[in-house]
């Protein structure tokens, strides 16, 4: 079988501060798929009641996510065009034969699984009324405590092992969705090789080629910086700020100071 898609997104970037801006509405929902998915998968695995609330609540902001338009036709014309980007490279000198068999393995894996779903994948979780009833009082501060939903805080209190059969009886349905994000950003991430840059005066101000396809980027700086970029722009020009920060009780100001970063174009 091959590597699950999620396995190999949730790697962590080497060294270094790393900041990403969207460019693209697909860009924006696949990235806070994947800033939902991972944590509620492991908080699902860890015995502890405020765990498996944080889950819950997890699973139903990516419920919300994935209801709005047509996530699973964008998931799945995504994973089209890194396949046929990736045939490309079949032809070429170089490339190294297994990895890419491997990965278009995993994309075409992926695609399968989502068209196997079909349009009604998350109807079992839109009639589940344990589900909505957590939904509907989570709408309120502290609507989900025990006097307000005593079933959810019976369940609760069930072993470990029964909450997390149930829970991933939930996850399943939305599974194949989030793992093929996972792999499609890992993919773009990879696509672009981080280049020195520097911001004059904490400034940075880029313009696109205008055939660029570029829907991400990535701002990396040295670990333990006093700074953090704000991003700005679209897909034809964009403007990096950088920030000093020192304590919650006061604004972070631009920088006065010429800034090294680097800086991928994905």
């Amino acid at each position: 079988m091959a590597k699950p898609a999620g396995k190999i997104a949730a790697q962590p970037a080497a060294g270094g501060a790393h900041y990403e801006q969207p460019l693209s509405e697909r860009m924006r929902t696949f990235l806070r798929l994947e800033f939902l998915y991972h944590p509620m998968l492991r908080n699902s695995e860890r015995d502890d009641d405020w765990a498996t609330r944080a889950t819950i609540s997890t699973l139903l902001e990516i419920l919300a996510i994935l209801a709005r338009g047509d996530v699973r036709s964008e998931i799945y014309n995504e994973l089209d065009q890194q396949i046929n980007a990736l045939k490309r490279f079949q032809s070429h000198a170089g490339v190294d034969g297994g990895r890419l068999e491997n990965l278009m393995r995993n994309l075409t894996t992926s695609r399968d699984e989502i068209s196997a779903v079909g349009t009604g994948f998350l109807q079992a979780l839109k009639n589940n009324d344990f589900l909505n009833s957590i939904k509907h009082r989570s709408a309120i501060p502290g609507g989900t405590c025990e006097f307000d939903l005593p079933e959810y805080s019976h369940w609760l209190r069930q072993p470990i092992d029964r909450r997390q059969q149930d829970m991933d009886e939930w996850i399943r349905s939305v599974r194949p969705l989030c793992d093929a994000v996972s792999e499609v950003l890992w993919l773009i991430r990879e696509s672009a090789q981080p280049e020195e840059k520097q911001a004059t005066n904490g400034m940075y101000q880029h313009d696109m080629q205008k055939d660029s396809n570029c829907r991400l980027l990535r701002v990396s700086l040295a670990e333990g910086s006093p700074l953090f970029p704000e991003i700005s722009g679209s897909q034809h020009r964009f403007t990096v700020r950088f920030l000093e920060w020192s304590t919650v009780e006061r604004r972070a100001v631009q920088t006065a100071h010429n800034v090294p970063f680097q800086l991928s174009v994905c």
